[in-house]
């Protein structure tokens, strides 16, 4: 067993993980992270290569740090400077090599204060990670960043691509395949346009539940409009109808904006009936609002749309058959009293991260030995203020803690640098003073 009283093994090492890490590092805490693939600060959002896949957030909001929010426009105009411009979208590819060269520099001036290590994190026996060779690491905490996991909708043929991100999963589609998408949300969106731009000139049909596509992001950056206090408290019925006239009085990109600083605490402070209305009657149209795309890359969807060569449906799945060299996918039209089945050459699953906490290989063993609890909506772990996983009856765990993505159920927003950033620097500050204390 390697074990160090003092260091923090965390577990994940995409943007959440690694620049946890340096963090730690610059507050005089050492580290070890895990990573599976070993391409420590990419994870699977920056691990792209190609060129058209470009931020969903402007430049100047993207630094990796709480408090310097110029770090990565600063960083494109020194290695990139076609690139630098404040407001605009840079390729996913490049915000990819400012995390690992961000981390690079940190481990350059605290030598001895990261460690990287290549391997598969299998369970959690108190502080100590068991990895897929038998070997253990431990330290007086751990930290979960383990990201998004995979879709669990689709799987079992050649033809039903159920990681679109794996090497050359895309490779074998031919200019003129027909492609059946299940989602319409983001993934749908990168799968779309890099297959144009490689040449193929088929045609996609993308289903999911309501149909939504993501939102574009204007020209420009839009101002924030402060929310009218109808918005932010009282029941949900109120919320939406107040929400509902503040976008028929202004533009919405403008309340969304202005709800934007405010919707952790807006979750936080919800009863579990509250959010559970919200998760399902509202969050899809949230999530396409929220989440929008650069201008340029709305243009390339309306312009394969336009095209017939996309089209959007809101649909129920029955069932996804391969049949010979295709795959058969039946399905219900919404507002139609009519079932389709449409033969594809190919199925790509876009439904977004198939997330079970009871059922994760780290977390449910947690969960089941009351070391974890799962909030009362199944969308994560729960944890206290500072990241902390709360056991069965309600006691943080210092030595647990849960940042990125996983962290959904309790802070809502996690998944966008921004937010994840100002984790980072609570998560940094509490293990740090931890080890002051201890």
């Amino acid at each position: 067993m390697t074990s160090s009283s003092d260091q923090i093994v965390i577990i994940g090492g995409g943007f959440s993980g690694a620049m946890a890490a340096a963090r730690l590092a610059e507050r005089g805490v050492a580290s070890t992270v895990i990573d599976a693939g070993g391409d420590f600060g990419l994870g699977v959002a920056y691990s792209t290569p190609f060129d058209g896949h470009l931020l969903n957030v402007r430049a100047n909001r993207m630094s990796a740090v709480e408090g310097r929010p110029d770090d990565f426009v600063a960083w494109l105009g020194r290695h990139h400077p076609d690139h630098a411009d404040p407001e605009g979208f840079a390729p996913r590819r490049l915000y990819g090599l400012y995390v690992q060269d961000r981390l690079a520099g940190v481990e350059a001036s605290h030598p001895g204060r990261i460690t990287r290590l290549q391997a598969r994190a299998v369970s959690l026996e108190g502080t100590n990670v068991v990895l897929d060779d038998g070997r253990r690491f431990s330290g007086r905490a751990v930290v979960l960043a383990t990201g998004n996991p995979p879709p669990r909708t689709a799987s079992g043929d050649a033809r039903i691509l159920s990681d679109p991100w794996a090497d050359s999963a895309l490779s074998a589609i031919l200019p003129n395949d027909f492609v059946l998408v299940i989602g319409t949300g983001l993934t749908m969106v990168d799968m779309a346009i890099w297959l144009d731009d490689r040449g193929w000139r088929g045609q996609m049909m993308a289903l999911s539940r309501r149909g939504l596509r993501p939102r574009a992001h204007a020209e420009r950056p839009d101002a924030a409009i402060p929310p009218d206090p109808l918005l932010l408290q009282g029941p949900a019925s109120a919320r939406l109808k107040a929400g509902r006239a503040a976008v028929r009085a202004a533009d919405w990109r403008g309340v969304m904006e202005g709800l934007r600083p405010l919707t952790g605490q807006i979750w936080r402070a919800a009863d579990v009936p509250t959010r559970a209305r919200w998760v399902r009657h509202l969050r899809p149209w949230w999530d396409v609002h929220r989440h929008r795309i650069a201008p340029g890359i709305a243009a390339r969807l309306d312009a394969l749309i336009a095209a017939d060569r996309l089209t959007l449906s809101a649909a129920r799945i029955r069932s996804i058959v391969p049949e010979g060299d295709k795959v058969a996918v039946t399905f219900d039209m919404k507002g139609r009293i009519v079932t389709r089945t449409v033969l594809a050459d190919w199925l790509i699953d876009c439904t977004g991260p198939g997330h079970d906490p009871a059922r994760d290989p780290l977390t449910g063993p947690l969960i089941s030995a009351g070391r974890a609890r799962l909030d009362p909506l199944r969308l994560g772990l729960e944890l206290d203020d500072s990241g902390r996983v709360l056991t069965a009856d309600g006691t943080p765990d210092p030595a647990l803690m849960v940042l990125g993505p996983p962290a959904r159920a309790t802070f809502w927003e996690t998944v966008a640098v921004p937010d994840i950033r100002k984790r980072i620097e609570v998560l940094a500050g509490t293990l740090a003073d931890q080890g002051v204390s201890s």
